[in-house]
C-alpha cells in the first residue's frame, strides 16, 4: 500500500483522536510520506519510533495494533491468558495513555493483566514478571533515546526479549489479522517494596564510607533511586537530576555516551565523591564516572567486575558484544577467562546469558547481566551499586582498580543516517569491500575487521535508520587511517 493510500485511510477514519487528526493537517508533503510510507518496523525487543500521526510513529493505534499481535503470539503458550501480562510505563509524553491502551486490548482479548499504578523502572517490570509467573511484560518506554521518541517493549517467559523467529511470528499475526476475544481482567500492580528487598538481598556493602553521586537523568529511575541508595550510614548518595521528567531538560538518558555525563563527572569532582552512577530513562542501563570525573567506557567497568569475581565462580566464561573494546577480551585472558563475543542487542545479549548461565557479561550500551548471584535481568541500578560494594569493601579507588589496564584508542561509536532499506545492501557491499581487500573479519553483527591491534567494526542499527561504526587501535594515526577509510567508504556507498 501506498503512503497516499495509508494517509487517504486516516484521513477519512471518522473516530480518529483529535490530536493526531490536527497534526495530520498540518504535514507538508515530505512529512506525510515518512509518516506514512511504512508501518513501524519491530526491532529487537518491539516497536520505538517518534511520536506522532501516521503507520510509521508511535501512537495509540500502532500500540493497538501491536498490543493484538502480541497477545494472539501469546496464546499459543501453556496458559497464557491465566498466567496473566504486566504492564509498566515511563515518564515519557503519552506512555500512561499507551499502557492503558494495551490494558484495555489485552482485556477484550481475555488476558488477566497487571498494570502498575504508576511509572516504574523496567527492572521492577521485570521482577514482577518473574515473581507473578506471569507469561510475558510489556514496557512502554524508548530507553535511551531523545524525548521525541516513545516505544513498545515486549518480553515473555520471565525473560526474553523478542526477535529473530518470534517477530517473524509476530509479523505473520499482524498481516492476517487474526485476533482473540475474550473478558479478561485488570489488576493494579505495585511490588515496588519486594523489589528494592530484592536488590538489597544481592548486595553486600562494607563498612568503607564513600560518597557517591548518582544521576537519574530525569528518567524513571528517579522514583525508586532513593528507597534502593539510601540505606547504609556508611555511604553518603548524593542526588543529581532524580526529578522526573520525560522532557529530559538537562541531558539525552544514554549513559553510554559521555557528553551526556559531563554535570555528572563535574558534580563528582565538585563534592569530592568516590564514583558517580548514572542511569538511562527506564533503568536497565548504566555509565560510571571514576573519582577523578573520568568517564569509564562500559567495557571497562566490566574488567573491574571481572577483577573482583573471577576466583568465586565456576563457569569460567564471559561475554560481551561486539562494539567493547578489545581490553575487555585481553583481561579476560589474562584471568583465565574465555572470552565470548556476541552480537549486540539486549534480546540477544540477554538470552545468552540465561541459556549458558554465564556469571557475568554486558554491553557497550550499559546492559549488565549478573548471575554470580543475582538472577535477574539487565538492572542498571543494580549494575551501579555492584561498584559501590566494591568500593565499599576494600581500600581502593575506581583508578586504582583499572591498573595496569591495556590501552586502546577508540572513536565513539558514530551514527551514519541512511534509509532503512538500505541498511543490509550497504553492509553487503562493505563485506564484499573487505574481502577483497584480503581483511581479516568475522560477521557475528555487521562485518568486524580484526587488526593485529584494533578493529573497524560496521553494523546496521537494530532500532533506526541508522549504520553504525566503531574503531579502535593501539596506534593513534593507525586509528586515524582506519576511520578514514570506512568513513570515506561509507559515504559512497551511501550516495549510490
Amino acid at each position: 500500500m501506498s503512503y497516499i493510500e495509508n494517509y487517504n485511510q486516516w484521513k477519512e477514519y471518522k473516530n480518529l483522536d483529535s490530536n493526531l487528526k490536527k497534526e495530520l493537517e498540518s504535514l507538508s508533503e515530505a512529512e506525510l510520506e515518512d509518516a506514512f510510507y511504512m508501518d513501524l518496523e519491530f526491532g529487537t525487543g518491539g516497536l520505538r519510533g517518534i511520536l506522532g500521526v501516521g503507520t510509521n510513529r508511535m501512537n495509540i493505534y500502532t500500540v493497538r495494533r501491536a498490543t493484538k499481535a502480541f497477545g494472539t503470539y501469546l496464546l499459543s503458550k501453556s496458559k497464557a491468558k491465566e498466567r496473566g501480562i504486566c504492564i509498566s510505563h515511563d515518564n515519557r509524553y503519552m506512555s500512561r495513555e499507551f499502557a492503558i491502551t494495551s490494558a484495555k486490548v489485552l482485556t477484550k482479548m481475555g488476558f488477566r493483566v497487571y498494570l502498575f499504578e504508576d511509572l516504574r523502572p523496567t527492572p521492577e517490570l521485570s521482577y514482577s514478571v518473574r515473581s507473578k509467573h506471569a507469561i510475558a511484560g510489556i514496557m512502554i518506554t524508548a530507553s535511551h533515546n531523545p524525548k521525541e521518541y516513545n516505544g513498545f517493549k515486549m518480553s515473555y517467559n520471565g525473560i526474553h526479549n523478542m526477535f529473530g523467529k518470534d517477530v517473524s511470528d509476530l509479523y505473520y499475526v499482524i498481516i492476517n489479522g487474526i485476533y482473540s476475544e475474550g473478558n479478561g481482567t485488570i489488576e493494579y500492580a505495585d511490588i515496588k517494596e519486594d523489589y528494592v528487598k530484592m536488590i538489597h538481598n544481592h548486595i553486600d556493602m562494607g563498612n568503607n564510607k564513600l560518597k557517591v553521586v548518582y544521576d537519574c537523568g530525569n528518567g524513571t529511575t528517579s522514583i525508586i533511586a532513593k528507597d534502593i541508595f539510601i540505606s547504609n550510614k556508611n555511604i553518603e548518595y548524593i542526588p543529581l537530576y532524580d526529578t522526573s521528567d520525560g522532557n529530559f531538560p538537562n541531558h539525552i538518558p544514554d549513559p553510554a555516551v559521555e557528553e551526556n555525563l559531563k554535570d555528572l563527572k563535574k558534580k563528582v569532582l565538585e563534592v569530592h565523591a568516590d564514583c558517580g552512577i548514572a542511569f538511562d530513562g527506564d533503568g536497565d542501563r548504566v555509565g560510571v564516572v571514576s573519582e577523578k570525573g573520568k568517564y569509564i567506557p562500559i567495557d571497562k567497568y566490566m574488567v573491574i567486575i571481572w577483577r573482583n569475581i573471577y576466583n568465586k565462580v565456576k563457569n569460567k566464561k564471559g561475554f560481551y558484544d561486539v562494539k567493547c573494546s578489545n581490553v575487555i577480551k585481553d583481561e579476560l585472558i589474562k584471568l583465565g577467562i574465555e572470552p565470548i563475543e556476541t552480537r549486540t542487542g539486549n534480546s540477544y545479549t540477554k538470552k545468552i546469558s540465561y541459556e549458558n548461565d554465564y556469571p557475568f557479561g554486558g554491553e557497550y550500551s550499559g546492559h549488565l547481566y549478573f548471575r554470580d548471584k543475582f538472577i535477574g535481568n539487565d538492572d542498571g541500578i543494580y549494575g551501579g551499586l555492584r561498584l559501590v560494594e566494591i568500593l565499599s569493601n576494600k581500600k581502593t579507588t575506581v583508578s586504582e582498580e583499572l591498573k595496569d589496564i591495556s590501552v586502546y584508542y577508540s572513536s565513539p561509536e558514530v551514527k551514519l543516517t541512511v534509509e532503512d532499506s538500505k541498511k543490509k545492501s550497504i553492509i553487503d557491499r562493505v563485506e564484499e569491500y573487505v574481502k577483497n581487500k584480503g581483511y581479516t573479519y568475522h560477521t557475528i553483527d555487521g562485518v568486524k575487521v580484526i587488526y593485529p591491534d584494533g578493529f573497524a567494526l560496521i553494523r546496521k542499527s537494530n532500532t533506526g535508520p541508522n549504520i553504525i561504526t566503531r574503531y579502535e587501535s593501539k596506534d593513534k594515526e593507525k586509528l586515524k587511517q582506519i576511520e578514514e577509510e570506512f568513513t570515506s567508504l561509507l559515504n559512497k556507498l551511501k550516495e549510490e
